[in-house]
């Protein structure tokens, strides 16, 4: 039998209880479909600071390094403020980002029908939604040097960050996007500041090449990113796939996920380069959403962006496209239902705990 690793960081906050939900998918998967999936779990974020005083141990690097793949819940809360920089809950997010070479985040933002209500726009604006955001995530200003705070002397200090890309970072990004797209309606929209950034005027020019080159089936529009912020609150459904930094790529899927209504809805996957000799990527799969701290340890957090992110890795990482094609037509046969966790919650609507939304979930995958 094939045997699929899976390596669990559920994190902080709400992350053990969305990864929980996920649990019962592998668990019906593994005694009913004979999956094959093997798991084990590991600490990262605020509970890792806890046990190994860093926020991801190196044990547990190696152990996300040898996986098929990494499902990640969430890092971070107020417990953990005054810990050293270094040492912050989200220095284990960038590790694992940063050690396997994750550089492609896809990010969908899509409307499920028994939602298109639940936004802050109006149902014809987002009703029908699909797009794609496709973020580097390993270059940029987030990983760029010097990074740095200098005293000037006379109370002053100097804080300093570096946006910097290379052409091959940009090429591989906009490939992915290109590729994607052809899977989907065929148009890319490109997003950075050329206006006032040299690295938005090399993006625009490598992207441009890159379609020239490779790709000139698709459609490949510009626009500046700030622009491209106000288009997806004014008119979302013109874009298809957005192909964008790491810095804008950031603010802008977080902009998308609240077309849906809710970050809870909106899951994603951290891929790495093809391997040449075996074809596999590194893959790390994780909801949009925060640790919510308010919220954890009550039993009402949205489970469906980590439900939904386990759907992309079993289409990304495994192949097994019926399987994940089944669990999104389960998550939208039960929002049909009208079951509601809190955040997504609207009238007529009957509200359930997380485990529920879960137990309901895993019950619709089943019949299907």
């Amino acid at each position: 039998m094939t045997t699929r690793s899976l390596f669990l960081l559920p994190g902080d906050g709400i992350g053990p209880e969305t990864m929980a939900e996920v649990a019962k998918l592998i668990d019906h998967m593994n005694a009913k479909e004979g999956a094959g999936f093997v798991t084990d779990q590991g600490l990262v974020g605020g509970s890792a600071y806890d046990a190994h005083g860093e926020a991801i141990s190196d044990a547990d690097m190696d152990k996300a390094m040898a996986a098929d793949a990494v499902l990640f819940g969430a890092v971070g809360g107020p417990k953990w403020d005054d810990v050293p920089y270094e040492q912050r809950p989200e220095a284990g997010l960038l590790r694992l980002r940063k050690d396997m070479a994750l550089f492609a985040n896809l990010r969908p933002a899509i409307c499920y029908p028994a939602l298109a209500d639940a936004s802050s726009l109006k149902r014809d604006v987002i009703e029908g939604l699909d797009i794609l955001i496709v973020r580097e995530l390993t270059g940029g200003v987030y990983f760029g040097e010097p990074k740095e705070i200098t005293d000037l002397g006379n109370g002053q200090k100097r804080g300093v960050d570096t946006q910097v890309y290379d052409t091959f970072e940009i090429e591989r990004i906009a490939g992915v996007a290109f590729e994607l797209a052809r899977t989907r309606s065929n148009k890319v929209c490109s997003m950075e500041k050329r206006n006032v950034m040299k690295s938005g005027v090399l993006w625009n020019e490598v992207v441009t090449a890159t379609h020239a080159a490779h790709y000139a089936d698709v459609e490949l529009t510009h626009m500046l990113a700030d622009a491209g912020g106000m288009q997806l609150v004014r008119w979302p459904k013109q874009f298809d796939v957005i192909v964008t930094d790491n810095l804008f790529g950031d603010m802008l899927s977080d902009v998308a996920a609240m077309l849906t209504g809710s970050l809870g809805m909106l899951p994603s996957a951290s891929l790495g380069a093809p391997d040449p000799a075996t074809g596999k990527r590194k893959a790390l799969y994780e909801p949009v959403h925060g640790s919510a701290p308010d919220i954890a340890g009550k039993g009402i957090a949205n489970p469906i962006a980590m439900i939904a992110s386990f759907a992309m890795c079993l289409r990304y990482s495994f192949a097994m496209i019926d399987e994940a094609v089944r669990i999104e037509a389960a998550v939208a046969k039960v929002l049909d239902d009208g079951l509601r966790t809190g955040d997504i919650m609207g009238d007529g609507a009957r509200p359930v705990s997380t485990a529920e939304m879960g137990d309901a979930i895993v019950a619709a995958y089943a019949a299907g």
